[in-house]
């Protein structure tokens, strides 16, 4: 598995990468916030990110482009600070755990490990076949087969909107509301040209057309 880790402490940061390389994981360590958030968009397992950082961009910083990038990751925070204001802090912004300054490396490497094993079994619970495709929610990926099937983010979230309501119909309005948001004021218009593209990506998908109205998705089971 592959571990990114992101902290100044140099000393620190040598000792943590031996060791999780003792421990059988592909670790890369970044000194500064500047040159991880050029790797933000890597295929990589887990972040490790220290709060407080060399430069302008902090960890909090990096896990909100992890958030906006849609990286399936999983993170873990460490910091030296105030530990219950940070780990709110980072909880709220999405990380897997929190590790308080200092700790030792081993208990890092138990965290490491119970965060992934977390992260592993949630992934496997959050992929959903649909006919011939399999639809991973966490990391945003579809397959036809041994195809992979690229989606747009709007495409993917209006797909996901149906999967979590099979079989019910829904005004364009409602559509319009759940993947643009309530602040969109564009024309309802787009959801059918956004439909039509996921049509042609997804032909398997049982789309239903209600004249007037709007749309739903037909449940199908595996081919």
């Amino acid at each position: 598995m592959k571990i990114y880790y992101v902290e100044d402490e140099k000393d620190l940061s040598e000792i943590i990468r031996k060791y999780l390389i003792r421990e059988g994981f592909e670790t890369t360590v970044f000194y500064d916030g500047e040159s991880a958030m050029a790797h933000i968009d890597d295929d990589v397992d887990l972040w490790i990110l220290d709060i407080m950082l060399t430069g302008e961009i902090s960890g909090y910083d990096l896990i909100k482009s992890l958030k906006d990038h849609h990286s399936p990751a999983a993170v873990i925070f460490t910091s030296a600070r105030d530990q219950d204001l940070d780990k709110i802090m980072g909880l709220e912004l999405g990380s897997d755990d929190y590790l308080a300054k200092p700790y030792s490396p081993r208990e890092l490497i138990l965290r490491v490990k119970a965060v992934l094993k977390r992260h592993q079994a949630r992934e496997t619970s959050e992929i959903v076949h649909y006919g011939p495709y399999e639809i991973n929610i966490t990391r945003r990926e579809i397959k036809d087969g041994q195809v992979s099937i690229e989606l747009t983010n709007k495409e993917f979230e209006l797909l996901l909107f149906f999967l979590k309501n099979v079989n019910q119909a829904f005004a364009r309005e409602d559509i319009l509301k759940h993947v643009w948001g309530e602040n969109y004021y564009g024309s309802d218009r787009v959801v059918d040209d956004l439909l039509r593209r996921l049509r042609h990506k997804m032909p398997e998908l049982k789309i239903e057309t209600i004249y007037g109205y709007g749309y739903r998705l037909l449940w199908k089971k595996l081919s």
